[in-house]
């Protein structure tokens, strides 16, 4: 009788990769989880219980055929994992190392196993395993086409969106140029995700498979400046944007007016170890690895980027390092995971804690340059934090010398960009159809942040995705309605 190769949760304990002791990961910014070897991935894999109805396959936002991979990688049949795993993402070990599956495919209410006391399946890990053995054994190949179209596509933005946009419309036979704003592809991927969650030569590799394809990339474009949303309607068949959600939200608080402070996402630009990286402002970030360094660091917000800012700080040999959030540690909107790594490297968090009102003898406020928000004298926040919900709330005095507001970003409106003919919703993400990822104005389709407002990598490429697949069907409309008109 042969061996039982699943469901086999029981006699095998939930085990996600190990990770590297607080006191060396905190010297540099190296990826802190190891990879799974072979064996591990099998008996990880093996857990799984294949469910009738997989949640885990309906929570993802690509909707991966989880199960069916987890029993390929279980028998040991990698390959054929790996080939499953692409089929619906193009990016399947970069979203191994960065989605939150504790809110996704391993959440409580996506994966049985959870909710049955059992611990979760390491879905992400197994996924992480997959990718980096495809590379490792060369199964990673581009996806060129087998027949090419006349038809170009401009795409403006090199984010997850962007890129999964690219490299699908590509593999249909279409000609593509994709610009972007910084001077290598990868959007945020690249330039705003810290390297201790995703090391850059992981999509490097990416950008430069999709590139292989025969994707054409045109750095120091900015869509408004360098030339119009008109401009490329006249020279390509489509043009999808895909700008992502880079302006930051900003403090209303007394006094924040007068304090040297700078955003989350600019921070964590200026901290890349990339050249000429481009803030959100438009002007080029100096060397800021050390922007943190013996000071007194205050983070206001609680998400994902909140972590990723505190995180940072901390390499970076800040003296301390504080989050300041005005709901519970269950209220925020972030990873749990991402949370109890930021606690384990020394974080302090305080709960429930509204910041008042800023008093600073700084009057300069960061418009680009990151270095002039640690050139002031030190800033006292007051704060009101409630213990219990009903209660009075006890005031605060923290001070600090470097404050950090990661409170949001949200996407730039039409008219910043030149295209002020474009639909917005009321958060200003462009209107678009579902299906299809059109917008208003025929042939310009949008996707990622830009359309959804800010969110997850995962969902970007869903994004893109399902706009490569409304372009196409745009363009063979169109190329099918010239053709009946010329026989007519």
């Amino acid at each position: 009788m042969p061996s039982r190769s699943m469901q086999r949760y029981v006699e095998i304990a939930r085990e996600p990769p190990a990770e590297r002791e607080v006191h060396e990961r905190l010297k540099d910014f190296q990826e802190i989880a190891a990879r799974f070897t072979e064996a591990e991935a099998q008996r990880q894999a093996s857990r799984c219980e294949q469910c009738g109805v997989p949640y885990c396959h309906h929570f993802c936002p690509l909707h991966n055929n989880i199960p069916d991979w987890l029993k390929l990688t279980a028998e040991g049949r990698f390959e054929e994992a790996y080939e499953l795993a692409q089929s619906t993402n193009n990016l399947p070990e970069i979203c191994g190392k960065i989605c939150p599956q504790d809110r996704l495919c391993e959440a409580k209410w996506a994966c049985t196993l959870e909710q049955a006391g059992h611990g979760t399946v390491t879905i992400g890990a197994v996924e992480q395993f997959l990718g980096d053995i495809a590379w490792e054994k060369g199964w990673v190949k581009p996806r060129r086409p087998r027949q090419e179209r006349s038809e170009h596509v401009a795409i403006v933005g090199a984010g997850p969106a962007g890129m999964a946009a690219a490299e699908e419309l590509r593999a249909k036979g279409y000609q593509v140029s994709v610009f972007d704003r910084q001077r290598e592809p990868g959007g945020l991927l690249r330039y705003g995700i810290p390297g201790f969650k995703l090391e850059k030569s992981a999509i490097k590799r990416r950008t430069d498979l999709i590139l292989q394809a025969g994707v054409r990339f045109i750095g120091g474009f900015e869509l408004g400046r360098t030339a119009a949303l008109a401009d490329l309607q006249k020279e390509y068949a489509a043009v999808l944007l895909a700008l992502g959600a880079y302006r930051p939200k900003r403090l209303q608080l007394v006094g924040a007016e007068k304090t040297a402070m700078i955003d989350g996402l600019s921070y964590l630009l200026a901290s890349m170890d990339e050249p000429e990286v481009v803030l959100p402002s438009g002007i080029a970030a100096e060397n800021g690895k050390a922007l943190a360094r013996g000071r007194h660091v205050a983070v206001i917000g609680g998400g994902d980027t909140a972590m990723d800012c505190l995180r940072t700080a901390l390499r970076q040999g800040a003296a301390s390092v504080t989050c300041i959030y005005r709901r519970g540690e269950w209220d925020r909107p972030g990873s749990r995971r991402e949370l109890e790594k930021a606690e384990k490297e020394g974080v302090e968090f305080l709960w429930n804690a509204e910041t008042r009102s800023i008093q600073s003898q700084s009057v300069s406020m960061i418009e680009g340059n990151v270095h002039s928000c640690v050139g002031g004298s030190k800033a006292t926040l007051f704060i009101d934090q409630h213990a219990h919900i009903g209660r009075e709330a006890y005031r605060l005095c923290i001070e600090a010398d470097f404050l950090i507001a990661a409170i949001g970003s949200e996407p730039a409106l039409p008219k910043e960009y030149g295209a002020p003919g474009l639909a917005t919703n009321h958060k200003g993400a462009l209107v678009v159809e579902s299906q299809t990822g059109a917008t208003n104005i025929p042939g310009v389709f949008a996707a990622g942040d830009l359309a959804r407002g800010p969110s997850l990598a995962v969902w970007a490429i869903r994004d893109g995705r399902t706009a490569a697949n409304g372009i196409h069907r745009f363009l063979t409309m169109q190329a099918t309605h010239e053709r009946s008109l010329a026989k007519a």
